[in-house]
């Protein structure tokens, strides 16, 4: 294999692939990114099993061939390279190893054989449809802060994803909870999406996801099947397993009675809750609403540290009523929230709470209390 590439297109690509190979592996071959050269582009394609993604990139071929390489030292390699810079990667005679080389700088890397390289093989996918990367980025972004982190509930490592009638139309739902909190945003169901398996998208799969679909002008096509997904974005495929497990009935858990109405504006209540989580302690961030007509009063006691209370003007005229959050979760709902308001639907102070974006976004969230 001989062949020359801009070090901008090639550093782009590596950057994409090289961040699903695990930095430490049993397996040699699964710490390397494959790379294949035909017609004029270069084929990159890394995986961990789970997770596999592939790239084309520009480039002149001089001699096509396929080899493998460790992905994060040929990152690392190109990204110290200087800006503007040709790159040209060439293997010895016997495939054993192979020369970096740009400008001065010659690097030789070892070589593994590409026939050990593991294919995740797809199988065929009884869905496919195209989706705005907004959508699929606005459904991302909404959720993937509730995914549980706790490995022995592994069916809610990741984002549910279903489609449902709501309102007389068909949405394509993305639901998390880590069993605290619960984030749920829809977007109109795109065609072709219509009778799909309810699926879950694992974690790290979502991480990934998140990073490529940043380009507001690209169509994402999905591709569905029971057990796998495809996304297929610009000269970008990502193929990812699914977590094999029944996600629960989530809507038993959306309260549907909360009477109690607080409007809050969410960018000083956001500062407000911040600034007395100061004081709280790191293992039970609990902040205390006390609401009043027209009042929110927010406090935090610490035995170690002190206190710290911190009133806000606020739209409520119901009865007065003391309820306990998590701080942190209030963060990170209230930094999805796309409007200036959001309303709080309550109930009483051991049942969950319904949070709202008042800018009509499709996007629902329900908090846990705590005692306080």
């Amino acid at each position: 294999m001989r062949i020359t590439l801009e070090r901008s297109n090639l550093l782009k690509s590596l950057n994409h692939v090289h961040r699903v190979v695990e930095r430490r592996n049993t397996i040699p071959i699964l710490s390397n990114v494959l790379l294949r050269s035909d017609g004029a582009s270069l084929d990159m394609k890394a995986t961990d099993l789970d997770l596999e993604i592939t790239e084309a990139t520009p480039a002149q071929v001089e001699q096509a061939g396929a080899t493998t390489v460790p992905a994060h030292l040929l990152y690392d390699i190109v990204r110290k390279l200087s800006d503007g810079s040709e790159v040209a990667l060439a293997t010895n005679a016997d495939g054993s190893s192979m020369t970096v080389t740009s400008g001065r700088s010659k690097f030789s890397l070892q070589c593994l054989p590409q026939s050990d390289f593991p294919d995740l093989t797809a199988g065929s996918f009884s869905h496919t449809f195209r989706l705005k990367a907004t959508d699929l980025k606005m459904l991302i972004d909404r959720t993937q802060f509730a995914i549980s982190t706790e490995e022995t509930r592994y069916y809610l490592n990741g984002i549910f994803i279903h489609t449902i009638e709501s309102n007389g139309a068909l949405k394509l739902r993305a639901v998390a909870t880590d069993g605290h909190r619960l984030a749920r945003a829809d977007v109109e169901a795109p065609s072709g999406s219509e009778g799909m398996p309810g699926i879950i998208i694992p974690r790290k799969t979502v991480g990934e996801l998140q990073k490529l679909v940043d380009n507001p002008e690209l169509v994402v096509t999905v591709e569905v099947s029971d057990a796998k997904i495809r996304f297929t974005i610009g000269s970008i495929v990502l193929t990812s397993k699914l977590i094999d497990g029944t996600f629960p009935d989530y809507q038993r858990v959306i309260p549907t009675n909360n009477d109690k109405e607080l409007k809050i504006d969410c960018q000083s209540f956001a500062q407000a809750v911040d600034r007395v989580s100061t004081i709280s302690s790191e293992r039970g961030r609990a902040v205390k609403l006390a609401l009043g007509e027209g009042q929110l009063t927010l406090t935090v006691n610490n035995p170690d540290s002190g206190s710290a209370t911190e009133e806000l003007a606020v739209g409520y005229d119901n009865d007065p009523l003391e309820i306990g959050f998590n701080a942190k979760y209030l963060l990170d709902i209230t930094s999805q929230l796309s409007g200036t308001e959001a309303v709080f639907m309550l109930a009483d102070p051991g049942s969950p709470t319904l949070v709202r974006d008042l800018a009509g976004d499709d996007a629902l969230y329900v908090l846990m209390p705590m005692r306080v």
